[in-house]
């Protein structure tokens, strides 16, 4: 068993109360904005902005610090098009035969169906991929601890790191997703997480009239 490894805390800024007060509520002002969208702009994005998009959320906390996620970032035409037939055919699945009458009825005041132009519009689409274990170079594997509450996390970051870019977001889902594995050709012991979408919104889109639980409905202060 390796020994505890520490070293100083660095970087952390001990603000004094007003100013956690005004952070807290400029931040709380800024998310307030996100929006899931579904149309989106073909205007390119730089690299760039998607790679520090990934840093950041590459710093999640995670299980025993095992980091168990990979993302792929796909801007290429032709893999967002295959990205799209497959889910598609996964889709025609759900709405036709897989998803009860109720969870149908839970969907519909959001209007979506089978049909996912925005994998192909989008500039890029990052598909997350949970890591069962690791493979060390010498073959051996190292069990992940906690990776769906890990990989959950991350995703959380990396989606208010895009916004704070200045970039809309749409996750989806398609299941099951093990069509991406081979079109990204990822290993088989990295699970498909999630497809978040980004890019900047289309003119004159448009959002599902909804809103959001209040603080009394979502936590309690004991």
């Amino acid at each position: 068993m390796k020994e505890p490894d520490f070293i100083p805390l660095e970087g952390f800024i001990d603000y004094s109360e007003p100013e956690m007060l005004q952070r807290s509520s400029t931040f709380l002002a800024d998310i307030k904005r996100r929006r899931t969208v579904r149309d989106f702009s073909p205007a390119p994005i730089s690299d760039e902005v998607i790679e520090n998009c990934m840093l950041a959320a590459g710093t999640a906390p995670s299980g025993a610090n095992m980091q168990p996620w990979h993302f792929v970032a796909v801007k290429s035409p032709d893999v967002k098009k295959l990205i799209r037939e497959g889910a598609e055919i996964e889709e025609r699945e759900f709405y036709t035969r897989r998803a009860s009458e109720e969870w149908l009825d839970a969907l519909s005041h959001l209007g979506t169906d089978e049909h996912k132009p925005f994998l192909e519009t989008a500039p890029w689409l990052i598909v997350v991929f949970a890591q069962k274990h690791t493979v060390d170079p010498d073959g051996s594997k190292r069990k992940h601890y906690y990776m769906s509450e890990s990989v959950g996390i991350a995703c959380g970051m990396l989606i208010t790191a895009l916004h704070n870019a200045g970039l809309a977001t749409l996750t989806h889902t398609p299941s099951p997703m093990k069509f991406l594995n081979e079109i990204l050709d990822r290993p088989v012991h990295e699970k498909p997480y999630m497809i978040i979408v980004a890019g900047k919104p289309a003119e004159g889109v448009c959002v599902p009239n909804i809103s959001k639980k209040s603080l009394d409905e979502i936590s309690t202060i004991m």
